[in-house]
């Protein structure tokens, strides 16, 4: 019996821990036909977007005078503030689960709020008129449509457009740029932000070759370089996206809205911001609200779309968001001129409900831009989508 249980043979029922061998030959033909299926793959997957001619645009500067950037009123961060900013978000997460999943949302967003003012994140608000040369706003919006695309033709997230715009516009904000250059300084910028926010980015050559080969590898690895060096090495940096995950759940709480195509317009509101060059003095917890109180107009536009405790959890008032409001708006109702079609046919497909198509009242009644009562704030959670 000792000798039994001594004894170096395998254990019955205890799988074995030898691998079966292969021959070289074996893994020579397994590895090359794993290589030539992946080639075969690559081949008929990726799809070169073609992007429309940026050298043949006039010169012309569409935007003679341009506002001051928007900020919000300094608050001073007193303890009774502290105490409604809790208080509110206890009203906003009534499910238990949903309290303790958002237990320290209040600090993580008064983060990212102090975060989005530093002078060294945001672009500035009149780079063309005061940097730039030979670049346009119509060539900014040519070339993020056309990178909406290439990010929706690569699978790759929302953030990783979010954050390549706004590498985009703070280089441009510091750098003259020569519009030949204009496509590389986006491709690069969308390398940069994929390898922070993506697990699997596109390669180096990926990026010569939706641009049909006009760069070289080596201007893309250059031009990522410079990127690098200008920000840093800190490729992180709050986007409207950071703060609409946050004020979606907190509008659909406090509305009882849980339609997945109220989530879908406000992020398509959010990305129309970044096509136009106005929006760019807008902050981005700005930009989030203003989108949260559109797609609740354009779904509800009978009911007050902001409420007192999405007036309290995201910090803005109504009358603080007009001009944002009023900016994606005119985005939204094609009311100025645009070659931009790639953002609306991303949501006008099915399995982003077509949200697109979605077309509020033409005008914002006046009122909805005063200040918020808890009338207001009863009457948007007793009207569910």
């Amino acid at each position: 019996m000792g000798e039994q249980e001594n004894c170096l043979g395998s254990t019955p029922g205890r799988p074995s821990k030898k691998r079966p061998m292969m021959t070289a030959a074996t893994t020579t033909t397994t590895n090359i036909e794993s290589l030539q299926g992946r080639q075969q793959l690559s081949v008929t997957t990726k799809k070169r977007v073609v992007l429309g001619e940026l050298t043949n645009i006039p010169k012309i500067v569409e935007l003679s005078s341009i506002p001051k950037p928007v900020h919000p009123k300094p608050k001073s961060s007193t303890s009774r503030e502290k105490e409604e900013v809790v208080k509110s978000d206890a009203h906003v997460d009534r499910c238990p689960d949903v309290s303790r999943k958002y237990a320290d949302a209040p600090l993580i967003y008064q983060h990212l709020r102090s975060l989005e003012v530093e002078g060294n994140r945001r672009p500035l608000h009149n780079y063309m008129e005061k940097v730039q040369k030979d670049i346009t706003p119509t060539m900014r919006e040519i070339l993020v449509d056309w990178l909406v695309e290439v990010v929706d033709e690569y699978k790759l997230v929302s953030d990783t457009l979010y954050l390549t715009v706004n590498y985009i516009d703070r280089f441009l904000s510091s750098h003259a740029l020569s519009r030949t250059k204009l496509q590389l300084l986006g491709v690069s910028s969308m390398l940069v932000a994929a390898k922070f926010e993506e697990i699997t980015p596109p390669h180096i050559e990926d990026c010569c070759y939706i641009t049909d080969n006009t760069y070289t590898r080596e201007e893309v690895v250059a031009m990522e370089s410079n990127i690098l060096m200008f920000l840093n090495f800190n490729t992180s940096n709050p986007t409207a996206k950071s703060f609409l995950r946050t004020f979606t759940k907190a509008a659909q709480e406090i509305s009882t809205f849980s339609n997945l195509q109220f989530e879908f317009l406000a992020c398509y509101l959010a990305e129309l911001s970044l096509l136009d060059y106005i929006c760019v003095r807008f902050l981005p917890s700005m930009i989030a609200a203003s989108a949260i109180f559109l797609a609740r107009f354009t779904m509800l536009p009978s009911i007050h779309p902001w409420s007192l405790a999405l007036q309290r959890y995201t910090g803005y008032k109504a009358s603080d968001l007009k001009e944002c409001i009023l900016a994606i708006n005119d985005l939204q109702l094609n009311r100025r001129p645009t070659s931009a079609q790639a953002l609306r046919e991303k949501y006008m497909q099915n399995k982003f409900k077509r949200v697109a198509a979605l077309c509020p009242p033409s005008e914002i009644p006046s009122h909805y831009f005063e200040v918020v009562t808890g009338k207001h704030s009863s009457e948007a959670q007793e009207a569910p989508l």
